[in-house]
């Protein structure tokens, strides 16, 4: 996936008087051979170029500092940057993501609508509808992620192909006529949407340092629960086109909001950006001051794909370490998104109730990941947060487990399962990347991260079994084994971490080392 930089922008050196911020030392560029000189302007960054054949900058290393290179930069400028990337990248990346969430999850509405009886599905079918989606899902991540990062092709065209494709494939859902042409539809689906979490992730990274990443990936985030809240609203406006055509409301609901998706495709293959040092909606000014101020947070970057990044990641204590957090976390998210409809009919609602009811959920959620991602951004930490949402979720899972009355307390637990485990999203994809070097090297830790976490979907779609409705006691306790897991995992994660920075500073006390020197791990 992608660089999700962290540090606030450091204060102007004492050796230099200007109203932006100072950079020293900044790492060499994406190619050594084109150079750029910055400096700072009243008016704001100015910049000397020399742009290779493909177009990328790069800084001139005058060594006319003690220091090294000196980057200043004027924090307006620097605002108006992240504002018009702000604009370009996150509407229309947010928007993919809500509608293919859509077509994820809105099978859990399908299932209301008589779903099941239509396609005269065995007991155990919804669950493999389930599973057979995310089969794919984790499998193609990866290398979905390689393909987009070795820029094989533009960001626009595989990232909007898919969701064209997966727009089709979705409306299909609503013309099958049978449960295997369904399990073939949502094995499809699953291909095609592992292309976008991934590499949303990966794109929306190269454009944004560490401390400015959380808040921008949190909104990407908050489409997906957006998603599911339109996804209860809209089920309950479609069910009015039960019998349309000949068609069930279940059908008109894989119908429409596949169209959605394909729409929503064509707009993304216009809008969608490349990466920074090719995107044609910066100015070369505008990409110089970028990357520059990217080279200084993250520095080196090493473009290549050689056996040694695989063996660092794959190796990694700290990829896996993260990986089984998301992995705790991403069960309490796949419970809520696949189950909720079922869990609150199962209170003796009507089907339409239940759909309403499981609209507010959803938004409180949002409200809690933007609050808790904002709070991670402006005080540079991220264990806190991740450690109280697995508490909450562990809470939730409790009390679903013990059935506790009267129904209004299940409702609540509800909540609390589906904000602690969605706040958790986008500060542990960031605090992973944030603690790695290197496009290589995040994108396939990322890409492991959601590929390996997102297994447990595998285990919310087989633990909620029909039969034990609605009590689903090995569902519930499976989901307070693993926010226990998350628990101490995270506990454990902030201590090695803090270990290992007390290891850097006596380390550098005693030597220098250029790879690590604007380097340190994130807590």
């Amino acid at each position: 996936m992608r660089l999700f930089f962290l540090l606030p922008f450091l204060h102007c050196s004492l050796h230099t008087k200007c109203t932006g911020c100072t950079y020293s030392n900044y790492s060499s560029s994406f190619d050594h051979s084109h150079k750029t000189t910055m400096a700072s302007s009243t008016g704001g960054f100015t910049s000397e170029k020399a742009a290779s054949k493909d177009g990328h900058i790069s800084p001139i290393d005058h060594g006319s500092s003690v220091d090294g290179d000196q980057f200043y930069e004027d924090p307006k400028a620097a605002q108006r940057l992240l504002r018009k990337c702000d604009l370009r990248l996150i509407p229309i990346l947010g928007s993919l993501y809500l509608v293919s969430f859509l077509d994820r999850s809105n099978i859990a509405n399908a299932r209301l609508f008589h779903l099941e009886t239509s396609l005269n599905m065995p007991s155990n079918g919804f669950n493999n509808c389930l599973w057979i989606f995310y089969l794919p899902f984790v499998v193609v991540e990866i290398p979905s992620n390689l393909f987009m990062s070795l820029n094989k092709i533009k960001p626009n065209h595989w990232l909007a192909g898919a969701m064209l494709i997966l727009g089709i494939v979705s409306m299909c859902q609503g013309l099958t006529r049978s449960y295997e042409g369904l399990l073939v539809c949502r094995f499809i689906m699953g291909i095609m949407e592992a292309a976008l979490p991934p590499g949303a992730a990966l794109l929306i990274g190269q454009y944004y340092k560490r401390s400015e990443f959380y808040i921008r990936f949190s909104y990407f985030i908050c489409f997906a629960l957006l998603g599911s809240a339109f996804s209860g609203l809209l089920a309950y406006a479609i069910y009015n086109l039960d019998g349309l055509h000949g068609y069930e409301a279940w059908r008109w609901i894989f119908i429409l909001e596949g169209l959605f998706t394909f729409a929503f495709g064509v707009v993304a293959w216009f809008i969608i950006p490349s990466f920074p040092q090719d995107a044609i909606f910066l100015t070369a000014e505008e990409r110089a001051m970028l990357l520059a101020r990217l080279r200084h947070d993250r520095g080196t970057e090493r473009l290549d794909f050689k056996g040694i990044n695989w063996i660092r990641v794959f190796s990694d204590w700290k990829v896996w370490s993260f990986t089984i957090i998301y992995f705790c976390a991403d069960m309490g998210a796949a419970s809520i998104s696949s189950f909720t409809p079922t869990i609150l009919a199962e209170l003796h609602w009507t089907a339409q109730r239940a759909q309403v009811m499981s609209i507010p959920i959803w938004m409180v959620g949002i409200v809690v990941t933007l609050s808790t991602s904002y709070a991670s951004g402006k005080l540079s930490l991220r264990w806190p947060f991740v450690l109280v949402g697995a508490i909450f979720a562990l809470v939730g899972f409790c009390i679903q487990y013990a059935q506790i009355n009267p129904p209004g307390v299940r409702y609540f637990s509800l909540y609390i399962i589906a904000f602690g485990s969605f706040m958790q999203f986008p500060i542990l994809i960031g605090w992973l990347n944030s603690n790695l070097r290197g496009r290589p090297q995040q994108a396939i830790a990322s890409a492991v991260q959601l590929g390996v976490g997102n297994c447990a979907n595998f285990v919310a779609s087989n633990v909620f079994i029909k039969t034990q409705s609605p009590r689903y006691p090995v569902g519930f306790a499976t989901g307070i084994g693993l926010a226990a897991l998350g628990v101490l995992c995270t506990i454990l994660v902030t201590a090695a971490l803090a270990w290992h920075n007390r290891q850097f500073d006596t380390r550098r006390s005693r030597t220098k080392d250029d790879d690590q020197e604007h380097f340190r791990y994130v807590l």
